[in-house]
C-alpha cells in the first residue's frame, strides 16, 4: 500500500519541523510554510515521514493510504457515528 502526506494549509502554523525532520519529502516556501514533494512516501523514509507527522505542533501534517484504504477508513469511521456515539443517558 502506497502513503502520501497530506498538509491542511489551514492548520498549518509555519513551525518548519516537518521541513527539518524529512527535507527529502519536504520544503519551505519563501514564507516557510511546508511544500511536500508529490508522490507515495518511499519505503526507506516511511519512518521518518512518521515523525514529521508526529513533529507537527499544529497537527496539520498526515499521511494517508492510498485511495482505496482512505475510503475504507471513511467507511469505518461513518459506521461508527450511530446512536452509541453520543453521551449515555441515564435512566430515571
Amino acid at each position: 500500500m502506497s502513503r502520501v502526506l497530506r498538509l491542511n494549509p489551514v492548520a498549518c502554523a509555519g513551525h518548519g519541523a516537518c521541513a527539518e525532520l524529512l527535507p527529502e519529502l519536504i520544503s519551505l516556501d519563501e514564507w516557510g510554510y511546508p511544500v511536500l514533494a508529490p508522490g507515495p512516501v518511499p519505503a526507506g523514509l516511511a519512518r521518518r515521514a512518521r515523525r514529521a507527522v508526529a513533529a507537527c505542533p499544529a497537527l496539520a501534517l498526515t499521511i494517508a493510504g492510498s485511495a482505496d484504504s482512505a475510503h475504507s477508513e471513511e467507511t469505518q469511521s461513518q459506521g461508527r457515528a450511530g446512536p452509541s456515539a453520543g453521551p449515555a443517558r441515564l435512566r430515571t
